[in-house]
């Protein structure tokens, strides 16, 4: 018999896996000087599976919150344009530290989407990625750190906190793996949200491969 019916979908809000309705994804300094020192990655594919995750909360309709420090004080400039025209309607939260979770409108922000499993991507992945997920980890929080939309200072200082996530309990992902644990099954009506994703996604990521940027 040929399968064509998705399967029965499992409680949205219960389910252990990423679904639309249990995730909120965080974004954390992607501003042009972290960029400018970053060595582990390219910006070129940061910035793909950034936008990426930017096109899959969109799609889902999932809450995100925006980071950036020292915007106000004056010596860093805002969030990389790319990544902000894909959220128009998303504030910008600016700190003075390096730990977004010690800035209280950051963790009101947090709080309020009224997820505990939180999708987050920061730049430099040991500092301002590590430590706010070190801290959520803490309070009962579920993170997941994206892999490929994050990068640190080296290649050893990216991994290292990559580990050091990890062993704390964090769950990394890449930005198509959430996509497909959003999506779960081809049958389903919403299925065609992911497909436009994957159709704007993979010519851009065979260009950068095309150009030894990825």
């Amino acid at each position: 018999m040929a399968k064509t019916a998705p399967e029965p979908i499992r409680d949205p809000k219960a389910d252990h896996l990423l679904t639309p309705e249990n995730c909120a994804l965080v974004l954390i300094d992607y501003q042009p000087e972290q960029y400018r020192t970053v060595t582990s990655s390219t910006k070129e594919e940061i910035n793909l599976n950034v936008i990426a995750l930017c096109k899959l909360a969109t799609a889902y309709d999932l809450p995100v919150v925006v980071s950036t420090v020292g915007v106000d004080m004056g010596v860093n400039d805002g969030t990389e344009e790319k990544i902000l025209a894909e959220l128009p309607d998303v504030k910008e939260i600016d700190r003075t530290g390096v730990n977004a979770w010690e800035d209280e409108e950051f963790r009101k922000a947090v709080d309020a989407t009224g997820r505990k499993k939180i999708v987050i991507a920061g730049l430099w992945t040991e500092v301002c990625l590590t430590f706010p997920t070190l801290d959520m980890l803490a309070e009962g929080y579920e993170v997941y750190p994206v892999a490929d939309a994050v990068g640190g200072v080296s290649v050893t200082a990216h991994h290292q906190a990559m580990e050091r996530m990890r062993q704390a309990g964090a769950q990394p992902v890449t930005a198509i793996s959430f996509g497909s644990e959003l999506m779960r099954n081809w049958a389903r009506p919403t299925s065609d949200r992911f497909r436009n994703v994957l159709q704007w996604y993979f010519p851009k990521r065979f260009e950068l491969v095309d150009q030894g940027k990825a």
